[in-house]
């Protein structure tokens, strides 16, 4: 059973709740002296606070999708797949799962769409990462079979894994969902996270003499993927969202490169590349590149192209406030801004659950198919 599975939790709910009863009923035998009822006393104490710690972290686990595996949880690297489906495959994407979305019917991609499991190869950046594809069910219909699709890229924060993407904020059910409510048109979400060189965080910079994170984003991403799947390579084609570094990086693309991308949204985005031990010398002591990843020296520094941005934050709850309205106030024409703010809310996926239906309608407004 995986990590995340409702009978793992309920397990260790009914193991807390047997223990604590077990306590109750033996504990006037183990109220004698001597070091048999001393051991007696602390194992029961011990073994019912560890069920009811493990029920507590795996139903906020389940919530919040911190790790999406055993494996993940004990850091061990999980292995990728090798059996590739050659059918649905190019060169630059190789296809190594299939997988249903949990709607009705959903066993049929012309009524539920499908979630496909890829590695994306960059040829320009030389990294390879793996991420989801969701294909909408219009995708497999005969009356769309020559027709094109918008893609938006889709990025989780960092340290997150992109399973969390499917599990814990929903985005092609939710995609799904207001499309099939008439909210937004049928589009492509590719699904994976920021840490394309894992453990580092590169904040999708281009690292002199490291990952060239930026390059795997800008160029090779969209490249291969229009290259697998009816995606247009038109800027109007694309979108680019994600939550915290994610956001990060959904505007930093799209701000960077407008020839690419008609629009980045930003949910509980910062506005600077953040520098620590996880991140390591990003910029090699090039004063240049550390000002154009602040995307608010970019905006007063730098041409605005076409794009549309959307940025969100809380009153309460959020670091990016202040931020968040400095990025509205910059965005001139020819491009342009929308933003998001919520009375309360923190950084976390309840958040992000409240702005993911109204991020997805408002980036589909802003792309087309054509």
């Amino acid at each position: 059973m995986g990590l995340t599975s409702n009978k793992v939790l309920a397990l260790a709910v009914l193991a807390a709740v047997a223990l604590f009863a077990a306590t109750i009923w033996l504990w006037p035998r183990l109220s004698r002296r001597g070091w048999r009822a001393v051991l007696g006393r602390v194992g029961l104490l011990l073994a019912t606070q560890l069920a009811l710690f493990a029920s507590v972290g795996l139903a906020a686990n389940n919530s919040f999708l911190f790790y999406g595996s055993w494996a993940d949880l004990f850091g061990q690297q999980q292995e990728m797949g090798v059996v590739v489906d050659h059918s649905a495959s190019s060169r630059t994407v190789k296809v190594v799962g299939k997988q249903r979305l949990d709607v009705p019917g959903g066993a049929r991609p012309v009524i539920g769409g499908q979630i496909q499991k890829v590695v994306i190869i960059g040829e320009k950046s030389k990294i390879d990462s793996p991420a989801y594809v969701y294909l909408p069910p219009e995708y497999f219909q005969p009356a769309y079979a020559k027709k094109t699709f918008p893609a938006t890229v889709v990025l989780t924060g960092y340290p997150g894994t992109a399973e969390n993407l499917l599990k814990g904020l929903k985005y092609p059910r939710t995609a799904y969902q207001q499309a099939k409510d008439g909210r937004m048109q049928p589009m492509i979400l590719v699904m994976l996270r920021p840490t394309v060189a894992p453990p580092r965080d590169t904040e999708c910079v281009d690292v002199p003499g490291g990952p060239q994170t930026e390059t795997f984003f800008a160029k090779d991403l969209p490249a291969a993927v229009s290259e697998t799947y009816r995606v247009g390579t038109k800027p109007r084609n694309w979108g680019f969202m994600g939550n915290s570094t994610g956001g990060y990086c959904a505007l930093k693309i799209a701000v960077h490169h407008p020839e690419r991308f008609a629009a980045g949204a930003g949910l509980s985005a910062y506005y600077k590349a953040a520098e620590d031990p996880t991140t390591g010398d990003l910029f090699q002591g090039n004063k240049l590149e550390r000002q154009r990843a602040n995307l608010l020296w970019s905006l007063d520094n730098r041409p605005q192209g076409a794009s549309s941005f959307l940025v969100t934050t809380s009153e309460q709850g959020e670091g990016n406030l202040k931020g968040t309205r400095d990025f509205v106030k910059k965005v001139k024409a020819p491009a342009r801004v929308s933003s998001i703010t919520l009375d309360s809310g923190g950084h976390n996926f309840n958040t992000w659950r409240r702005e993911i239906p109204p991020a997805l309608v408002w980036i589909s407004g802003r792309l087309s198919a054509a």
